[in-house]
């Protein structure tokens, strides 16, 4: 048998994606070590796309740990976002503006995962020289209810390796290893449809978001750059991408979000359309003795209200600064707390992520009749939303991010 190359740090990281690689630099900035473990390549990670809204809270975060210098230059501040809904089935739609700015005083970014992603690994890698080790396999977590917990892997060369630490962080998705480790109690709801999202050569016709409720179904306008579009479809959940033409994907969208004095420009399509499923996951609790779980480990929320980057970097916020108040005061206080904390928030941003899809979605496309009582209501809360400032401030306060410690 090969024996395992044996190495040591304080903080073992499971998980290249924004959560892992955000611990990792903040614990960097507070002085204290870690390895971050991944098992794709960095060519991978960085160009993997995924969510692309920042929290004013999360921007905020990036900016004190000294990574957001390109965000700065390149990313797109928006002060609110647009409900287009009809009055009457049928009728014209009509936009509606929650201007975050004037209720609350900020407003979010649109700047991609995948460049923070590139943000963080040139922040670690290229700038500090600290380990990120890609291409692991075989990773397994042991000894977490101890003081001396490890990882132990098999690196990129074939090489078996032990990583020893005083705590670990599980930031390795939803299929990932640490989760089975800690064996949470898993709370869980499924909707019933999904969404197709295109990304397209094609500059944006709007300053801002468009949530689109439709007859047909939800649509959403969003960008990605001043010449790159990212639009969705609701669709079943069972639908394959491919069996939607490219025409047809357009001519959908020109549909649904069809508005008086709106132009939707079209362009080539920059990656195969794919469809992703909308789920709320709760994972509880979120620690096992020195293992803490962090981002979509431990909760999955719908894309509709824009939190699941964002509510994994409030995860390892909270857990950074447990890990500094262990190392400077000896003090545990903030690991026992860690999962009750994370999850006040967590129950936060699914209940928003609920309130969004729920209003904006059709939920009876499977029947021909429709549900003309669960329209009703929809277009009956869309209405409120829109001309009662008290809703319209809970939905920015909600959408901007709610300030650190404040659930």
């Amino acid at each position: 048998m090969t024996a395992r190359q044996e190495s040591r740090t304080q903080v073992g990281i499971v998980g290249a994606g924004p959560a892992g690689l955000v611990l990792a630099t903040l614990l960097a900035r507070a002085g204290i070590d870690s390895v971050v473990l991944e098992a794709r390549s960095r060519a991978y990670v960085q160009a993997r796309v995924r969510a692309g809204v920042l929290e004013a809270p999360t921007v905020d975060l990036l900016r004190e740990a000294g990574v957001a210098g390109r965000l700065d230059r390149e990313g797109m501040p928006h002060t609110g976002i647009s409900l287009r809904f009809a009055e009457t089935p049928g009728g014209p739609a009509e936009d509606h503006r929650i201007d975050f700015a004037d209720l609350v005083g900020r407003g979010i970014t649109v700047y991609g995962q995948q460049e923070v992603v590139k943000d963080l690994l040139a922040d670690r890698i290229d700038d500090a020289g600290l380990p990120v080790e890609f291409e692991v396999s075989g990773v397994e977590i042991h000894d977490v209810t101890t003081d001396a917990p490890s990882i132990t892997y098999t690196a990129a060369d074939g090489t078996a390796h032990r990583l020893r630490c005083d705590v670990v962080a599980g930031c390795d998705g939803f299929h990932g290893t640490a989760r089975s480790v800690v064996a949470p109690e898993i709370v869980e709801r499924v909707y019933p449809f999904g969404w197709l999202g295109v990304l397209a050569q094609a500059a944006p016709t709007t300053d801002e978001l468009v949530y689109s409720h439709h007859d047909n179904g939800f649509a959403l306008y969003s960008m990605r750059s001043p010449e790159v579009t990212r639009l969705y479809l609701q669709v079943p959940p069972d639908t394959e991408a491919g069996s939607w033409s490219e025409a047809r994907i357009w001519d959908e969208l020109q549909t649904r979000l069809a508005c008086d004095g709106f132009t939707l420009n079209e362009g080539e399509l920059l990656e195969k359309p794919s469809v992703t499923g909308m789920r709320s996951m709760v994972a509880s609790p979120m620690r096992h003795g020195r293992l803490f779980l962090a981002g979509d480990a431990a909760h999955i929320v719908p894309p509709t209200g824009a939190k699941g980057m964002n509510l994994a970097i409030a995860d390892v916020r909270v857990l950074a600064e447990a890990v500094e108040r262990f190392y400077r005061d000896g003090d545990e206080r903030g690991f026992d707390d860690y999962s009750a904390t994370c999850l006040r928030r967590v129950w936060r941003a699914e209940h928003f992520s609920w309130f969004m899809t729920s209003m904006l979605h059709r939920f009876d496309s499977s029947t021909e009749a429709g549900d003309p009582f669960g329209v009703g209501l929809q277009r009956s809360q869309l209405r409120y939303t829109v001309t009662s400032r008290a809703a319209a401030t809970s939905l920015a306060e909600n959408y901007v991010g709610l300030p650190h410690g404040a659930v």
